[in-house]
């Protein structure tokens, strides 16, 4: 065991025996890795690996994801690509099934265990960016020696979950490098583009979840873009995301009820007015598109001539004879 290992291993021990863990998250991380996975930070054999065969029965598990998420990963890629990084789609067992990378870089990374089917879960790998995202549910990164192991503490990693349109875990978006010039400001940066990209990749599952349905952001304060709900064409809600769930307190049997969207944001009566200002600008401008024509109207919007009448009348909308 060479200085560096012993030093990065006695570290971590030093802070698993202490009371730090009930403050710091990263040294709760460090001890699961200890006490709970009976890892040895000083261990150096590489990342397990799946076979191809499991690594591609992974990937027919993720399909819609991966199929909804391949332009947001390349435009993440174009983003960090450039200045040696490697993008990462890990499924919920912390398993890289979709990758970005320079071929230039392909040896390097793949020697550091950053590539399709490698096992980066906490349970396997200590205190990692990918595992401990999966674990903790939340973005984080874990730069150099934070990592549990010595091995990893040349590498930096961003990473951020990914929901479904039900609102459950199911993957880890990572952006990893192992210059040793990754300057404080740049990982800021890239912790930016790998959450707005995470929420890029949620947003687009949940449209393709409702083909058919009016997609809306929640007026929420401070939610951002992931916060949406889908609508029939009877403005009940059939679907949230898990932003939009945990905002407006949505569960899965309030949704089994089709819930009225009025009803769902009568609480905050700003939020009520947002969506009805929302939902007649929808109206005016169907109207407009066929000077007035109702039952045009309401077959580009996808509803009956009836239904239409109804939201007219009920958001006071007039129209010319």
């Amino acid at each position: 065991m060479d200085g560096q290992s012993t030093g990065h291993a006695d570290r971590i021990q030093a802070a698993i025996s202490s009371n730090g863990a009930a403050k710091s998250a990263l040294i709760a991380s460090w001890r699961r890795s200890g006490d709970l996975h009976r890892l040895d930070p000083a261990e150096a054999k590489p990342p397990s690996r799946l076979t191809d065969f499991e690594l591609q029965k992974a990937r027919e598990k993720m399909e819609p994801l991966l199929h909804a998420a391949q332009s947001s990963l390349d435009r993440l890629y174009l983003a960090v690509g450039g200045v040696g990084c490697c993008v990462l789609l890990a499924d919920r067992n912390g398993v890289p099934i979709e990758r970005r990378g320079a071929p230039g870089d392909d040896a390097t990374f793949c020697s550091w265990g950053l590539w399709p089917g490698m096992i980066w879960s906490e349970e396997c790998e200590g205190t990692n960016g990918i595992g401990t995202c999966l674990i903790e549910q939340r973005a984080l990164t874990i730069h150099r020696d934070q990592h549990f192991f010595t091995r990893n503490t040349l590498l930096s990693c961003t990473t951020a979950p990914i929901y479904d349109h039900e609102g459950h875990l199911v993957a880890a978006l990572d952006v990893s490098s192992c210059r040793s010039d990754l300057t404080e400001g740049f990982v800021n940066l890239i912790a930016v583009a790998v959450s707005d990209t995470a929420k890029q990749i949620e947003a687009e599952c949940f449209r393709l979840a409702y083909p058919s349905a009016r997609i809306m952001v929640a007026p929420v304060a401070n939610r951002g873009s992931s916060a949406l709900i889908a609508l029939d064409a009877d403005d009940l809600v059939i679907g949230a995301t898990r932003v939009a769930r945990l905002a407006l307190g949505i569960t899965h049997a309030s949704l089994q009820k089709r819930l009225p969207a009025v009803d769902l944001l009568n609480a905050e009566k700003n939020a009520t007015e947002d969506l009805a200002a929302a939902e007649r600008g929808v109206l005016q401008r169907a109207l407009a598109r066929v000077e007035g024509n109702v039952t045009a109207a309401a077959e580009a919007l996808g509803m009956s001539r009836a239904t239409l009448h109804r939201k007219l009348k009920r958001l006071d909308i007039h129209r010319a004879d």
